[in-house]
C-alpha cells in the first residue's frame, strides 16, 4: 500500500509532505510493529488523500488547501456523493483524516453502493471494476471487506470509521450498517448477516471471538431472529 501511494504521489509531482492527513501508525499489526514512527503516508487514508491531490492536478485546481469545504475538489466530491446517494447531505463535519465528512442516511449509503455494483459503464463501473480487481487495496490484508470481495464474486464492500460497513452485489442487493458505539467487529458481523438475508453467506466471518486472558471465552454474533 505504501509503495503504491508513493508511486502515485511521485507521478503527480507530489511528496508525502503534500498530504493533508495527519501522521499515523499503520493499521496492520505487523506493519505497525515494523514502523519506526507515525507518518502521513502510513495513515490509513493516505491513498484517498493522494487521489484528491491527483484530482486537483488533473483539473488545474490549487492543491494547497484541498481539504477546505469550499475548495473546488470538495465541492465536486459533495456533488458526486449527493448524486450517488440520491439525497442532500444532512451535515458536513471533519473526518479523523482531516477531510470533510459527509453525513447521510444508511439508505443513501446503500443506494450509492448499489449504483456502483450495478453500473454497466461510466465512472461508477470503473470504480466497481477496480475494487473487484484489487480488493486488497480497498481495505487491507485479512480485513473483512477484502475477504468478502475475494470470496464472493462481483461483491463490492468497504468498511468505514466508527462502525460503518457497506456492500452491494451486481443483482442490486445492498447492505449498509452503522453500529452506534462504533465497534467495527460488530459492524462486520451485522454486514455479513445482512448479506445472508439477501442469499449470500460468508460463514467464516459470521462470528468473531471474544478473548479473555488471551483465550477465547465467547463470540460476537448477530442474535437469532434479528434478520429474516
Amino acid at each position: 500500500h505504501v509503495a503504491i501511494v508513493a508511486e502515485m504521489l511521485a507521478a503527480g509531482g507530489f511528496t508525502e509532505d503534500d498530504l493533508g492527513c495527519p501522521p499515523a501508525w499503520p493499521l496492520d499489526e505487523a506493519a505497525r510493529t515494523a514502523a519506526v514512527a507515525p507518518r502521513r503516508i502510513t495513515m490509513n487514508c493516505s491513498g484517498k488523500h493522494t487521489a484528491m491531490l491527483l484530482t486537483c492536478r488533473a483539473n488545474g485546481w490549487p492543491h494547497k488547501g484541498y481539504l477546505a469545504p469550499d475548495h473546488p475538489l470538495q465541492v465536486g466530491l459533495r456533488e458526486a456523493v449527493e448524486e450517488l446517494t440520491g439525497e442532500s447531505l444532512a451535515a458536513v463535519g471533519v473526518d479523523g483524516c482531516g477531510a470533510p465528512l459527509f453525513a447521510l442516511s444508511l439508505v443513501g449509503l446503500a443506494r450509492a453502493f448499489r449504483r456502483l455494483a450495478t453500473a454497466a459503464d461510466g465512472p461508477e463501473r470503473d470504480v466497481a471494476d477496480a475494487m473487484r480487481a484489487h480488493p486488497d487495496l480497498v481495505a487491507g490484508t485479512g480485513r473483512a471487506a477484502t475477504r468478502l470481495m475475494t470470496d464472493i464474486p462481483g461483491l463490492i464492500a468497504k468498511d468505514g470509521a466508527e462502525g460503518v460497513f457497506a456492500a452491494a452485489l451486481p443483482d442490486g442487493s445492498a447492505v449498509a450498517v452503522k453500529i452506534d458505539d462504533g465497534a467495527q467487529r460488530a459492524a462486520e458481523r451485522a454486514a455479513v448477516a445482512g448479506l445472508r438475508a439477501v442469499g449470500v453467506d460468508a460463514p467464516e466471518l459470521a462470528t468473531a471471538p471474544v478473548l479473555g486472558g488471551g483465550e477465547p471465552v465467547g463470540v460476537v454474533r448477530v442474535r437469532d431472529g434479528v434478520l429474516p
